[in-house]
């Protein structure tokens, strides 16, 4: 078998580029490890950037998000009791989109299908070789079977633990990384979101998230110790914790339930560099993390397909390899960026265990810094709803 683009893993990043090119004419095959059910299943953050949006129509995939996603003007911060409004539109003249991971993963993986495009689910034991060659070699099993195929360049979109990464030899790559000495305590429930934003709020007892799915379905997030443990966590509890760091008006208006999934997310932010070997392309996951705080994770990965998808466009269009030489590094200035904002929201909004009582001023400094300060709020929201590409 032989295809021009092999792309390792079928989350909204690997579906993303396949959609992509499947519409500039160029041939790919989608691998991925797990079975559709479970990559379905995996519940993950939900707001884009325009940036990000634009990608979702250009691939074929964006109707029933237009119909569904909620577009936001803005978000709210909470300090000391009181919430503070960040009005994006009026800052910056953009907005972001509220719409589930999951809610993406489904749409890009209907239209792949409608268009014929392959997926191979539950493909084992992948492997990537000769890809410092003009002709790199993928293997894999499925049922038991060996499989095999040729192509021009590999795509690795599949994720922090995937193989792409590590088929890059250790001393050609570096790796940058901060791991955060606590975790969030997620919780989802099909209850109105408590208000028409998400709400960000630092308190003494520590971080707390109220955001959306949907009108009717909410996911909200607690600051946990690392050594937590999910079953350890109640409905009731986790419902009382959270009412206790939200403000008055915030607290009032929280609808509980039972909850239909919840989990703990360690946070970290992770960089490898660079981000192409040979013929083999680091995108998403594969390539960086960064905290939920910023609400970059899925947005990061859909700027690396802009950026690498043009550049594979170009080759087979023109033969010009300018795109994809320069891939690493372009993909790297934005994604270094917002790392960057990441690193600040995280710092600025939760209690960290280490914090000296200079620490805590200083973060109280910041908050009253950015509340007081339209040029403060000004960067804020051109971060949060995406730097150009």
């Amino acid at each position: 078998m032989r295809t021009q683009v092999v792309i390792v893993g079928s989350g909204p990043s690997g579906l993303l580029l396949g959609q992509l090119l499947h519409k500039a004419g160029i041939d790919s095959i989608i691998l991925e490890q797990k079975s559709k059910s479970y990559v379905l299943g995996r519940i993950r953050a939900g707001v884009l950037e325009q940036g990000a949006v634009g990608l979702i129509e250009e691939a074929g995939a964006g109707a029933r998000m237009r119909r569904e996603g909620l577009i936001h003007d803005g978000t709210e911060i909470a300090f000391r009791g009181e919430r503070h409004r960040i009005d994006f539109k009026a800052l910056t003249g953009k907005t972001v989109m509220v719409y589930g991971q999951t809610e993406v993963t489904h749409d890009l993986m209907d239209v792949r299908e409608a268009c014929g495009a392959p997926t191979v689910y539950e493909a084992l034991d992948v492997a990537i070789h000769d890809v410092e060659t003009d002709s790199p070699q993928v293997t894999w099993t499925k049922d038991g079977k060996p499989q095999q195929i040729s192509c021009d360049y590999v795509a690795a979109c599949d994720g922090y633990h995937g193989v792409g990464r590590q088929t890059i030899p250790a001393d050609k790559l570096k790796t940058f990384e901060r791991v955060y000495p606590f975790g969030w305590l997620g919780l989802l429930v099909d209850k109105p979101p408590l208000s028409d934003e998400l709400v960000y709020t630092n308190h003494e007892r520590g971080f707390a998230l109220c955001s959306m799915r949907s009108l009717t379905r909410s996911r909200y997030y607690i600051q946990c110790s690392l050594d937590e443990h999910v079953e350890d966590w109640s409905d009731d509890r986790f419902w009382e914790e959270l009412t206790r760091r939200l403000d008055k008006e915030a607290a009032r208006r929280l609808q509980t339930g039972p909850s239909i999934e919840k989990s703990i997310a360690p946070l970290r932010s992770f960089v490898a560099e660079p981000l192409r070997h040979g013929r083999l392309f680091l995108a998403g996951d594969a390539g960086h993390i960064v905290p939920p705080t910023g609400a970059k994770g899925l947005n990061l990965a859909a700027s690396d397909v802009a950026y690498l998808s043009r550049a594979l466009i170009d080759f087979y269009k023109s033969k010009s390899s300018a795109g994809l030489d320069s891939y690493s590094q372009r993909a790297l200035a934005r994604i270094w960026k917002a790392e960057r904002f990441s690193w600040w929201m995280t710092q600025m909004l939760h209690n960290f265990p280490e914090s000296s009582g200079f620490d805590r001023k200083m973060q109280a400094a910041e908050l009253d810094y950015l509340f007081a300060s339209p040029a403060a709020q000004t960067a804020l929201a051109e971060n949060y709803v995406g730097l150009p590409y």
